[in-house]
This record gives structure tokens, C-alpha cells and sequence, in this order.
């Protein structure tokens, strides 16, 4: 029987890893398992030794998947969030995640141009300055 899901923090037993995600348990037989969904690793972002926001990333980087199921037996402790800015930051993230969007850089980021603007204008200029010449 699968329980309602909820938003957690988890440490693993044996990695020590802490992660945070939409979980789910599941009681099958005589053991209880954790249905772990788009699990990320959060890392706090400090600024002059107070915390400004987080950081997201994916628990494991070189797959696909979104769901994944934990023994208990590998489950060192685990803590309910009722977090808002978290669990809407998180959600967010995965959001973000799923249509594949990236954060398009900006001036304030540094970005300036693309290379093949850039290309295009330093052409122009360097056609102009050869006219002169």
C-alpha cells in the first residue's frame, strides 16, 4: 500500500548523502520501501555568512529517470520539510527540468553576445576601419 506522498530530506546509511524529494512509501510484504521522486542534492548559497538562497542539482547526473526506490535498510534518517521556499524552490527546479529550459544569461550574468553576433560585429568594424584606411 502506497502512503500520500510528502516532501522529505534524507540521509543515506551508507554514502552519508543528503538528498531532498517527493517521497512515497510503500509497504510491500514485510518491508517498507521509499519511492523517491526527481531526488536532488541542495547545497545553501551564503553571502557575507548568511544563507540567500539554494542551490539544486540532480542526485544522479547521468540518468533519465525521475523515480527511484529506497530500501529503509539504506535510510540512515529522514525529516519531513514543511518548508514552503524550499518545497517551492524544489519544485520549481524539477519544473524547469522537465521542459529542458535553461537559465538564458543576461547582462547582469555577463553576457554580452552570442559568438556569432559578436563575429558579425567585429567584422563590420574592422570592414569599416579598412575603408578608411
Amino acid at each position: 500500500m502506497i502512503e500520500d506522498d510528502f516532501y522529505c530530506t534524507i540521509k543515506l546509511k551508507h554514502s552519508g548523502e543528503e538528498i531532498f524529494a517527493k517521497v512515497a512509501a510503500s509497504e510491500e510484504e514485510d518491508r517498507t520501501m521509499l519511492i523517491v521522486s526527481n531526488p536532488v542534492c541542495i547545497e545553501e548559497v551564503k553571502m557575507r555568512g548568511k544563507t540567500c538562497g539554494y542551490k539544486f542539482e540532480p542526485w544522479l547526473k547521468t540518468t533519465r529517470e525521475d523515480m527511484f526506490i529506497l530500501k529503509m535498510d539504506d535510510v540512515l534518517t529522514m525529516s519531513e520539510s514543511d518548508d514552503i521556499d524550499l518545497i517551492v524552490y524544489y519544485q520549481d527546479f524539477v519544473r524547469r527540468g522537465q521542459k529542458g529550459n535553461r537559465t538564458r544569461p543576461n547582462r547582469q550574468m555577463g553576457y554580452i553576445s552570442s559568438v556569432h553576433e559578436a563575429k558579425e560585429v567585429l567584422e563590420k568594424i574592422f570592414k569599416l576601419d579598412s575603408y578608411k584606411s
